[in-house]
């Protein structure tokens, strides 16, 4: 999502007000609608959009929620760059092949960083999201923290159903209000979105062309360099300390070199010393260790999170054909690809609990499943965290699951 969740980080400081009476509903439609009228906003889009909107109270609840911030680094990566996504990555490199040399042609971003991001917002399409858009930037406008914010984002997405780019209905995303299937916010789609299939209309929707092609748009004005990588793994010597590791300390590639950072083979990194270069260690100096230039920091403003970053900068590299990280995560239960998070649902169904449908989306259902598994089998810390170990051990307990099998939808 784009400068998107940048903005919404900020929001996670700001106080809470989640009371729906002080001032009501409708006392919030109304000044809504006065300044709707007053941005342009005709009488008639609002009256039919918003005003028969019932509040949608549990989007408040995923303000703080986020994967980016609340996941470990290792579970969010193997749900995101799994070699399913990597697989359906390469597929749509072929499919849209033409579509996106023309992209990379007008703004110099190349098919596997734009296919990238494409897989990680919507799995290529597949997952938009269920929310109304109208309906939950309508709540957040009257309800929750930045109300201010959210406002915004509800007069932007009027003037897209207003203009007919896109219908309302099918206007559906995520909580926050990102859309389509690069998940643009709809003031982002106001500044950024383009009609790149000449049909007139801006849809990022209906159109995987205009889809794309906005996305590579929104990384040229970003600050994206043609040509340059996003970042490499090193080898980081034994004596380096990490108090000068973060994405916002940038010292020249020579710095680095000097205190003998090496790529991860041991080779010497070959481009110019005085480039900008960050050192990144998404889970400290016992993890895969990183450097990181002008490209991560683009790809980092579609979504302010470093894990999300990461993810779609890795993912870009699978999809060249690198393999994945040389060195391991520092933990003892790594997470789980999608096809192993649906063995797990799988195994929690057949042990009788009711989850609903066999996805690979841990939600709230299946923590809670796991949660309970730990606790019978004795696996700690006993949270609802889905992991190799939980998965293993299900695996082995075959006495642990009910006779009678179950089906899903």
């Amino acid at each position: 999502m784009t400068l998107n969740k940048l903005l919404l980080a900020l929001m996670l400081s700001a106080p809470a007000h989640t009371s729906a009476s002080a001032p009501t509903f409708d006392q919030c439609l109304d000044r809504l609608r006065a300044h709707a009228l007053s941005e342009g906003i005709d009488a008639a889009t609002f009256d039919t959009h918003v005003r028969p909107v019932t509040p949608d109270e549990s989007v408040l609840e995923l303000l703080d929620a986020q994967p980016e911030f609340t996941t470990p680094i290792w579970g969010y990566l193997a749900g995101l760059v799994d070699q399913e996504r990597v697989d359906d990555g390469r597929d749509m490199l072929r499919r849209h092949a033409d579509t996106l040399a023309r992209v990379e042609a007008e703004y110099g971003v190349e098919p596997e960083t734009v296919v990238a991001v494409w897989g990680v917002e919507s799995d290529f399409g597949n997952t938009f999201g269920k929310r109304p858009l109208l309906t939950s930037l309508t709540t957040l406008s009257c309800m929750g923290r930045r109300q201010s914010f959210f406002r915004g984002e509800l007069i932007e997405t009027l003037r897209i159903v207003q203009s007919g780019d896109i219908a309302a209905d099918a206007l559906v995303g995520s909580w926050a209000g990102a859309f389509g299937h690069t998940q643009f916010m709809p003031s982002t789609y106001r500044r950024i979105a383009v009609d790149f299939d000449g049909d007139g209309r801006r849809d990022l929707v209906g159109s995987i062309p205009d889809a794309l092609a906005s996305t590579a748009r929104y990384l040229e004005r970003s600050g994206w360099r043609s040509g340059e990588p996003w970042g490499l793994e090193v080898r980081l010597p034994d004596d380096l300390g990490t108090r000068v590791s973060g994405r916002t300390s940038r010292r020249p590639l020579s710095y680095w070199r000097q205190h003998g950072i090496t790529r991860i083979d041991g080779d010497q990194i070959d481009l110019p010393a005085s480039t900008p270069t960050a050192l990144l260690l998404p889970a400290g100096r016992e993890g895969p260790a990183f450097l990181v230039f002008k490209n991560f920091d683009a790809i980092y403003s579609y979504n302010a999170a470093e894990s999300y970053a990461l993810a779609i900068a890795h993912l870009s590299d699978r999809l060249r054909g690198q393999g994945g990280f040389a060195t391991a995560w520092p933990t003892s239960d790594p997470g789980l690809s999608r096809q192993d998070r649906r063995e797990l649902q799988a195994m929690l169904l057949a042990r009788g609990h009711d989850i609903g449908q066999v996805d690979g989306i841990i939600g709230a259902a299946s923590r809670a499943a796991i949660e309970q598994e730990k606790q019978r089998l004795g696996i700690t810390p006993a949270d609802g965290r889905a992991g190799r170990r939980v998965l293993e051990e299900l695996r082995a307990d075959v006495g642990g699951a009910h006779v009678e099998s179950r089906t899903t939808h």
